[in-house]
């Protein structure tokens, strides 16, 4: 029997299905809200447009990436992250020459070879925003409400921690600050810090190993050394959170690790999902258009990961809805054929192909949760009527072919 790969389940489980659908029917609905539209970008791209946005020097490119070459000699990869793709589309449709505000969507798979464990897959899904054309942190703030409105919709419980990274002016004096306390510690930190001090040294903070966590506890923090702008757009930030009754974590150790992001950085985290703690992440990202070839466009964005989401989500109560359609006798499942067919117009219909027992159609009728059991049989047909039940309200009736 051939299986799935390693670390790419199904979505089959009629519990994580509708999870899953009504998680982005939530997410969706509410990105309308806030006049985004959808995009839809390829699974696979230029391995190079992940190696100039998210970094030679990231776990992502280094170690995870569906890389290959495929049959027209083509360096490919399958998207590790949304975001760059995105961007890649931006460009390439000339948005960035256009100017003006664009603001868009997306969900779908995306694959880094990892260790598989709960929560984390090397196929996950993602829905993500992204916000092109606004320098304002009130966009920032923006992007967090939406995070915000859409965990809350689906009654998940959150911790919100923020942070700010600086822009060009302030952040390659602190970078010199960071690298040099380092330097001073660099006999007890791991390999892969060692390794970030030299390709991008700000990463180091955002380290899961536990020692190298306690001896930076003593870094320099980056608020401590922002420009007057970036200071202030904190604070307004802050002050914005604040007048909606968004509450919130500063959390100075919390970085991006990208050399293009700036700015507001932000991540929400739940207490239920494990060591894996974070639900949702983005920060404004001003330099990656141009990064990408593009002209210069400031930018923020979002991301979250679904399968982390499924099971804090907690699900409305499921109402009946829709019509369950039957025949009694073999003469009569033509007419039920048609019948549903015409009741798709308006609303959910389904029948059943096979003639059974009135006893029979009600169980299939409670089984599919149906409002109305509507069911046909000889002297049915020969009356020119269909016998109709609320599932609800517990009440029946029958109708006249024509009127239903």
């Amino acid at each position: 029997m051939i299986k799935s790969l390693r670390g790419m389940n199904d979505i089959l489980d009629e519990n994580e299905s509708k999870r899953f659908t009504y998680f982005l029917d939530v997410a969706q609905n509410i990105a309308r809200r806030y006049g985004f539209h959808y995009i839809e970008t390829p699974l696979l791209e230029e391995t190079a447009l992940f190696k100039r946005s998210v970094g030679e020097s990231s776990d992502i490119v280094g170690k995870e990436m569906y890389q290959f070459i495929d049959k027209g000699n083509n360096d490919v990869c399958l998207r590790p992250e949304g975001t760059a793709g995105v961007v890649r589309a931006f460009i390439q449709k000339k948005l960035d020459k256009a100017g003006g505000i664009h603001r868009f969507f997306y969900h779908g798979p995306m694959f880094r070879y990892e260790r598989p464990q709960k929560g984390r897959l090397r196929e996950f899904h993602q829905f993500g925003v992204e916000s092109f054309g606004i320098e304002s942190v009130y966009e920032d703030a923006n992007m967090i409400m939406m995070v915000s409105d859409i965990l809350k919709e689906l009654g998940i419980g959150y911790r919100l921690q923020i942070n700010s990274l600086g822009d060009n002016n302030c952040m390659p004096q602190y970078r010199d600050t960071l690298v040099s306390y380092i330097e001073s510690i660099e006999d007890e930190i791991c390999e892969d810090c060692k390794r970030r001090k030299s390709t991008n040294p700000i990463r180091v903070l955002d380290c899961k190993n536990e020692k190298c966590q306690s001896l930076y506890e003593n870094a320099p923090k980056l608020l401590h050394s922002l420009c007057e702008s970036c200071d202030n757009d904190f604070e307004k930030l802050k002050k914005i959170l604040d007048a909606n009754d968004i509450s919130y974590e500063v959390d100075t150790n919390l970085v991006r690790g990208l050399d293009y992001y700036s700015k507001t950085a932000f991540e929400f985290v739940s207490d239920n999902i494990g060591s894996q703690s974070a639900i949702a992440g983005g920060g404004r990202y001003d330099r990656l258009v141009e990064f990408l070839d593009g002209r210069p466009t400031p930018a923020v964005g979002f991301a979250m990961g679904i399968e982390r989401l499924l099971e804090l989500i907690q699900m409305p109560q499921e109402s009946r809805e829709g019509y369950y359609l039957g025949a009694m006798d073999e003469e009569a499942v033509d007419t039920i054929i048609t019948l549903t067919h015409k009741k798709r117009a308006t609303d959910k219909a389904v029948c059943e192909y096979k003639a059974k027992n009135l006893k029979n159609h009600l169980k299939g009728a409670d089984k599919m949760n149906a409002k109305y059991c509507c069911v046909i049989g000889t002297n049915e047909m020969s009356e020119g009527i269909i016998w109709v039940k609320d599932l609800e309200k517990k009440t029946e009736k029958t109708i006249f072919l024509k009127d239903f």
